[in-house]
């Protein structure tokens, strides 16, 4: 994608970085002149995306982490800030889909699954994400939740508590830190284009186009869009943006 925003001697963090969504906004911030920590827990896919990276001279290095694993998280921040000194800006992105079930035929197992990853994994990398911020005055965060956490969702109660819950803690740190110099923000995707959302409707092409069509603007939204985003929120541009979670859905929740 083509850079608008000028992140020369920043700092970025991404987790969920190896494909969709975080690798995007790992390639945008990249491409905007940031050193990049990309963070995902499937190595080999992550480790073949920094090396592109690499190779086009940009200044990456992967990290793997399981962001349901407080040391593993907390291994991951003091990583950046040995290799890079700092961290200006964080994409918590990483999460899972629910497998669909009715509330009362849902596993404890599963509940712990998806609620570990997507909201607790979202807290453990603020724990340890602000920390640090704190420490050098300055800094943005952005959570990536989801248009499940404004509405319910019939078979996914998992998934939509932990995106109910990443805004709440969203807008709760927000305030905790504002006067210290930090930022922090969410983002809801809507439809977006990735494997997650496709694996959804088990590859369906007729389906996952037949959903595609029914969103207001016409199609899936695109991981560079959301990319685009979050660099925003952490921009300068953003600079009065405090405690929001930015919907881009394509008109999905006008409806």
């Amino acid at each position: 994608m083509e850079s608008t925003w000028n992140f020369n001697g920043k700092v970025a963090l991404i987790t969920g970085a190896a494909s969709g969504m975080g690798l995007a906004t790992a390639m945008a911030f990249a491409e905007s002149g940031a050193s990049v920590v990309m963070a995902d827990v499937r190595l080999d896919l992550l480790n073949a995306e920094a090396e592109k990276l690499l190779a086009a001279n940009h200044k990456v290095i992967a990290v793997q982490c399981d962001v349901s694993d407080d040391a593993q998280v907390e291994q991951m921040v003091e990583r950046t800030v040995s290799e890079f000194g700092r961290l200006d800006a964080a994409f918590n992105n990483a999460g899972v889909m629910a497998r669909i079930v009715p509330t009362a035929d849902s596993t404890r197992e599963e509940w712990e699954r998806v609620i570990g990853i997507n909201l607790r994994g979202v807290w453990s990398c603020m724990k340890y994400e602000l920390r640090q911020m704190e420490r050098q005055g300055s800094g943005a965060i952005v959570n990536n939740a989801s248009v499940g956490a404004l509405t319910g969702n019939p078979g996914i109660g998992s998934y939509i508590a932990s995106k109910h819950g990443v805004i709440g803690l969203t807008r709760t740190a927000a305030l905790e830190y504002i006067k210290q110099g930090i930022r922090v923000n969410a983002v809801n995707p809507g439809l977006i284009d990735t494997k997650v959302a496709r694996d959804v409707v088990s590859g369906n092409e007729e389906a996952y186009a037949d959903i595609a069509k029914s969103v207001p603007i016409g199609r899936a939204g695109r991981p560079e869009e959301i990319a685009s985003a979050v660099l925003w929120l952490c921009s300068s541009g953003a600079s009065y943006v405090v405690g929001q979670a930015l919907t881009v859905d394509g008109g999905m929740t006008v409806v």
